[in-house]
């Protein structure tokens, strides 16, 4: 099926599971935050995402697992920021801190079909003014596109009525390898990385990965759960640019995006890697970094395609 009713929310809602594929590749997408839950290709009978086939488990630990994380994904230290000369504060859910928008989190929100055709799918948002302290109505729009021979793309658009704060991620963990304990590895350009307080709140400066354990040029094994930070692709949003290779099990995953930073987290029980393609975090409180800000009559746009091989 390719559109099918997934589960029940404890209001009545309903979430829908819908299918798109093309060449080897077939994604299954919820309504429920806009998530990723199953991303297959010919020949494996496995998702390459880590997700469950049970509604209960998004509104809980698997909460993180596969949705469009936003309006700010990552941290905001202190819940707080200056936007357009105003401040500004947000909901806090990670202590005095606010993670993945808090109470307005874009994962918890049952975005609308747009477009479902057999190869794309468009889910569609609209945020309040006020909610959850960011400023502006905001409409989001993202597509997922599956191309031959094993591509998938996804497509953010999003656009404001007031000044305010974007900066979308998807949040899926890949798991490439038939043992989720099984470690991956990640190779990466970047030469720097965001630097971060004990609180994992960014300091506003960039420091070299050379020398350290979060070199990942030449690669290096992730999935020990000692991960959890953002790699400096670039000083800004460019052109769809390739940004990491994971290779596990003999398979491959190719990720290219059009964002300045690469946050990757190996840290769940449930295993995988979260390679999640975003603005550098502490944008908000760090004017030297890639802005985050959105402005009235703006489309930001940002993409991220994954493109899965078999090497060899």
């Amino acid at each position: 099926m390719t559109r099918e009713v997934f589960g029940t929310l404890a209001d009545g809602r309903t979430v829908e599971r819908l299918t798109i594929a093309a060449g080897g590749l077939t994604a299954r997408i919820l309504t429920l935050g806009a998530i990723l839950q199953d991303v297959r290709i010919d020949g494996l009978p496995r998702s390459l995402t880590v997700g469950s086939d049970r509604l209960a488990d998004y509104e809980g630990d698997l909460q993180y697992h596969g949705p469009i994380a936003g309006p700010v994904a990552n941290r905001i230290g202190g819940a707080e920021a200056m936007i357009a000369g105003r401040p500004f504060r947000f909901t806090a859910n990670e202590g005095p801190n606010t993670l993945h928008g808090g109470s307005a989190g874009t994962h918890r929100k049952l975005w609308r079909v747009e477009d479902h055709r057999a190869d794309a799918l468009t889910l569609a948002l609209d945020l309040p003014d006020g909610e959850g302290g960011f400023p502006g109505n905001r409409s989001i729009a993202a597509t997922f596109a599956a191309e031959a021979p094993a591509t998938l793309t996804l497509t953010i658009r999003a656009m404001t009525d007031a000044p305010t704060l974007i900066n979308l991620t998807n949040h899926s963990y890949w798991q490439l390898s038939p043992d989720p304990r099984a470690t991956q590895t990640l190779t990466c350009p970047a030469e720097t990385r965001v630097a971060l307080d004990p609180a994992k709140i960014p300091t506003g400066a960039v420091t070299p990965v050379a020398g350290t354990a979060f070199d990942f040029r030449n690669g290096a094994a992730v999935g020990a759960g000692a991960f959890d930070l953002c790699l400096c692709l670039a000083p800004g949003r460019r052109a769809l640019t390739p940004a990491a290779t994971l290779d596990a099990g003999g398979l491959r995953l190719d990720v290219e995006t059009t964002e300045a930073g690469l946050q990757i987290y190996d840290g769940h029980p449930g295993g995988g890697l979260a390679i999640e393609a975003q603005n550098w975090p502490g944008a908000a409180q760090h004017p030297q970094f890639p802005t985050d800000l959105l402005l009235p009559g703006e489309t930001r746009v940002q993409v991220t395609r994954w493109r899965l091989s078999r090497p060899g």
